[in-house]
């Protein structure tokens, strides 16, 4: 146990004699604000002494004759609002602060608060709005925009680091927004990739903006996914994203394709009146719920000679994708549970357009970018929940792929 610091809780309590109120301690001319300009006040002059060589009113001066001069008003932005420092000053104007450094407009501290609120979705004029209540001062939208901008840098650095040689299992799916394009408002699609390691890790593997999609567009993904090192994906499970089965298959030819099941069951449903959908999803869940692809085949009879009468493209539907919809049935009941759907990444998504729901069209896919980045990193630890049964399944790929899952401590 950590014992008290008498003459610390003395010095509060002497300090906070006489606040009644939060506001005498926190407010625009609080205590807090008070002490943290004293502070950084102190360390500044502290930084000239140490500059100069002489503490100040000594009567032998530096010997290469530089000294004080008198300070400089300067206004930076911090944490408690806009504070006004006195900077010091040397006649040589050799003098370089590191507490405030030159042209420094902000302390560390406030840069987190705006980016915390941009990452909770809120618009540059929101902030803007949120700190002028908090703090009684307009806060330029120019400075909201240089200090987000400033992300910019960390994505593309997230974006190219290197990836691991074996993903298991890929996920991929997409999310859509509203970007402004020569003042049209048009709507762009993210895709999105989500990796599970050897080690049961999940890891986004980056974000794409487009406007399109296709072999092409996918071929480019998956040639980038190459290049940052990945050297081989067990199954890839998707959304009928177009075009990326072969382009996935065209770049990392031994990996599987699996077509979620949860949304094909919903895509089957669409259309079906609603008294009838309980009974069909019923029918439905017999074919993915089969042991063998056999009885899966024996049940997809069963739906259409049901319900062909009444919804014939839900059997040609089914028919058309089964091949990437029966992949699955070539694993173990461990391995099944975390490949036939694309819930992993889906809870991500979900949280990802949590954040965007405030926000109206983008101005650029740069502004796209930077939101996301910043909305992953605040809930990055809701959605890297361990897999259940992953040490079962990794056995079982292991036992069914033999050298393609390496042997990792």
């Amino acid at each position: 146990m950590t014992k008290p610091d008498t003459k610390t809780d003395a010095l509060l309590d002497e300090l906070l004699q006489g606040c009644e109120s939060p506001e005498e301690i926190l407010g625009e001319h609080g205590l807090l604000k008070g002490l943290t300009k004293r502070l950084v006040e102190r360390a500044l002059a502290a930084e000239l002494t140490n500059h100069l060589g002489y503490v100040p009113h000594a009567r032998h001066l530096a010997q290469n004759g530089n000294v004080r001069n008198g300070t400089s008003v300067k206004t930076v932005e911090t944490d408690q609002g806009p504070m006004e420092l006195a900077v010091p000053r040397d006649r040589a104007g050799t003098f370089e602060p590191t507490v405030v450094k030159k042209r420094q407009r902000r302390l560390d501290g406030f840069d987190n608060k705006v980016l915390a609120l941009y990452a909770h979705g809120m618009t540059t004029r929101e902030i803007q709005n949120h700190l002028e209540e908090l703090y009684g001062k307009e806060v330029t939208p120019t400075l909201i925009s240089t200090i987000t901008d400033a992300v910019l840098e960390d994505v593309r650095l997230w974006q190219s680091r290197p990836l691991e040689t074996v993903y298991p299992i890929l996920y991929f799916d997409c999310l859509f927004v509203k970007s402004r394009h020569e003042g049209a408002v048009k709507t762009k699609a993210v895709y999105v990739a989500l990796g599970v390691t050897l080690t049961e890790e999940k890891e986004l593997l980056g974000l794409w903006v487009s406007e399109t999609e296709g072999a092409k567009f996918w071929l480019a993904v998956f040639t980038e996914l190459k290049q940052r090192g990945v050297t081989d994906c067990f199954v890839a499970c998707v959304d009928g994203l177009t075009g990326l089965p072969d382009a996935l298959e065209t770049i990392f030819p031994r990996t599987q394709v699996q077509l979620c099941i949860v949304h094909k069951v919903r895509q089957s449903l669409r259309y079906v009146v609603w008294r009838q959908r309980r009974a069909v999803a019923r029918d439905l869940r017999a074919i993915y719920g089969a042991s063998t692809v056999t009885e899966a085949e024996a049940a997809l009879e069963r739906v259409a000679l049901t319900w062909d009468a009444h919804y014939p493209t839900i059997s040609t539907s089914w028919r058309r994708d089964w091949t990437r919809l029966t992949v699955f049935f070539d694993y173990p009941p461990a391995i099944r549970k975390v490949i036939y759907t694309t819930n992993a990444i889906e809870s991500l998504n979900y949280s990802l357009r949590n954040t965007l729901k405030k926000r109206g069209a983008f101005p650029t896919d740069d502004a796209i970018l930077k939101v996301l980045y910043l909305g992953l990193q605040r809930i990055a630890k809701h959605w890297t929940a361990p897999i259940p049964e992953w040490k079962r399944a990794l056995n079982q790929f292991a036992m069914i792929l033999g050298d393609r899952v390496s042997t990792r401590d």
